[in-house]
């Protein structure tokens, strides 16, 4: 069929159940558009094992054993390990990695595994298409920071997808893949997506597995899926979801369950006028710090509104058109205030590179991964090891992480930060008091251009601004596509839940989505 890379996860899983196609005719469809990597989207591929997966998942659909997303394609940001993929975090100090045995396993201890998000979301069905490109161990805004050159986005070629996540990104928006699995650091599931024109969901810290995901950040990384749609995106995070105790102590305690049971429209002209708590009309935040003082829009309470600096006037467009369409559909738009959010970045990348400090002191040149060829003694080893392997943004951070670390500057610094993280975090509580979900940009402004901020670390660190916030509390957060911008690219919306609240995070976005066809848009000749 000539539209199999058009379908969405969703019309896919419905296709492979009623037999229209084969898991191996969409299996090869995707391969084929993969050739030559457009966009160098991707960093390994098997189609040998692509295909052996998709001929099993038509096996288990033809005996009645098949999983809810049987046959459906994914690929797998490079940061989640792969027993038959290549994993190098985008490092050259991982060139050629592939994951060891399985400590945890004992009837199986030296076969390789897979990260617990791969293997669930293989035990749902998905067929594993490759490896795609990300930013050197998930640092960075750009995708321009993988040691194996940057991506491209599909928008634009000459422009950024976003990072971390953004051959994930990319490979979504070209059709590459119906679905990826991403990373979200500080916004790197969601930047990427808006600067995409895609939609991808972070959960809440906790709810997805971190065994197995090369660490970064190990208080703030989490698993997300990013696919088309609120409705691909549910589907996807009811087979990432679930607890993992044994293998990871950050793992919740918190049963699985059905990220798309709320995704029916219940009957009315104003379907979200009962959709907020206790049946109340669904109430959207909007931070006074991140909405135009110049807003149309019609707020409960009529305090002053900021316009965050910085922030492109397309973008606050964009987000005033779907706060007024939300309206439309029965929400209340209220305003509500996060006053500690303006000190996202440096509490951000204070707790960040301290943790990524102590992560990556395991790549050494000892165990596993690159090793200098020529060294004097083991000192000399460590440090050639990782002069080589690791890149200059990598760098940067390990530094920075181990000096707020350091006898003299840990109370100065890394003290200080988690006290404000605690104080953003309870700024959320105060503003989920009055609303129900919480709205706003993903970023001050759309992709730049490839090499317009890549000698300038500060600024690729204020264009994650919007996303941090959510982050640093562990709060459910997603973007979704509200429309285009500068030059005709993709704006993303940014929707925050309270905690455990992914389910009715994506019932709000796929209310809009049904009401209107961004993120149906594909770019040009795709």
């Amino acid at each position: 069929m000539a539209d199999l890379h058009h379908m969405t996860v969703a019309e896919l899983s419905a296709g492979l159940k009623k037999k229209d196609f084969s898991a191996v005719e969409v299996a090869t469809r995707f391969l084929a558009r993969m050739g030559g990597n457009p966009h160098h989207a991707f960093l390994d591929i098997h189609s040998e094992v692509t295909l052996a997966q998709a001929l099993a998942s038509d096996e288990k659909i033809a005996n009645g054993t098949a999983g809810p997303l049987e046959g459906v394609p994914i690929a797998h940001k490079d940061i989640f390990v792969t027993k038959d993929f290549v994993t190098t975090a985008g490092s050259k100090m991982l060139k050629d990695y592939r994951s060891p045995f399985d400590a945890t396993v004992v009837t199986n201890y030296r076969s390789p595994f897979d990260a617990t998000a791969v293997t669930k979301l293989r035990e749902a069905g998905m067929v594993n298409l490759g490896k795609l490109n990300c930013d050197e161990f998930a640092m960075g805004s750009a995708n321009e920071n993988s040691a194996y050159g940057a991506v491209t986005n599909p928008w634009d070629t000459t422009r950024i997808p976003g990072g971390s996540s953004g051959g994930s990104a990319a490979a979504v928006a070209a059709r590459l893949t119906p679905a990826a699995t991403g990373t979200d650091t500080g916004g790197s599931i969601r930047q990427p997506a808006a600067f995409c024109g895609i939609t991808g969901i972070k959960p809440t810290y906790g709810r997805a597995s971190r065994y197995g995901m090369v660490a970064f950040a190990s208080s703030l990384d989490q698993a997300g899926p990013m696919a088309r749609s609120a409705e691909d995106c549910a589907m996807l995070l009811s087979a990432m979801c679930g607890p993992d105790l044994d293998r990871d102590s950050t793992s919740l305690n918190v049963a699985n369950e059905d990220f798309s049971r709320l995704l029916a429209v219940p009957a009315g002209d104003k379907p979200l006028a009962t959709a907020g708590k206790e049946g109340g009309a669904l109430k959207i935040g909007v931070p006074r710090e991140w909405l135009g003082s110049g807003s149309q829009i019609a707020f409960e309470s009529n305090a002053p509104a900021r316009r965050s600096e910085g922030t492109d006037i397309e973008i606050q467009r964009r987000m005033e058109e779907t706060l007024t369409l939300y309206q439309s559909l029965g929400a209340d738009i209220v305003q509500v205030s996060l006053p500690q959010a303006h000190l996202c970045i440096p509490v951000y990348y204070i707790v960040c590179a301290a943790e990524a400090s102590s992560n990556l002191s395991r790549f050494d040149g000892v165990k596993f991964g690159h090793r200098a060829k020529n060294f004097t003694d083991l000192a000399d080893m460590y440090e050639k090891t990782r002069s080589e392997g690791f890149g200059d943004e990598v760098k940067r951070r390990i530094m920075i992480g181990s000096y707020v670390l350091s006898h003299g500057y840990y109370d100065a610094y890394y003290l200080q930060a988690q006290k404000i993280r605690r104080m953003i975090a309870d700024d959320f509580q105060t503003a989920f008091a009055q609303c129900d979900v919480i709205a706003g940009p993903v970023a001050p402004t759309t992709a730049w251009q490839l090499g317009d901020k890549a000698a300038d670390p500060l600024a690729n660190y204020l264009a994650d601004i919007f996303t941090l916030p959510a982050s640093l509390a562990g709060l459910p957060c997603m973007s979704i596509p509200v429309g285009f911008g500068e030059a005709g690219m993709p704006v993303g919306m940014q929707l925050i839940g309270n905690y455990l609240q992914e389910a009715s995070l994506l019932n709000v976005a796929h209310r809009f989505q049904q009401e209107t066809a961004f993120h149906h848009a594909k770019p040009e000749g795709v």
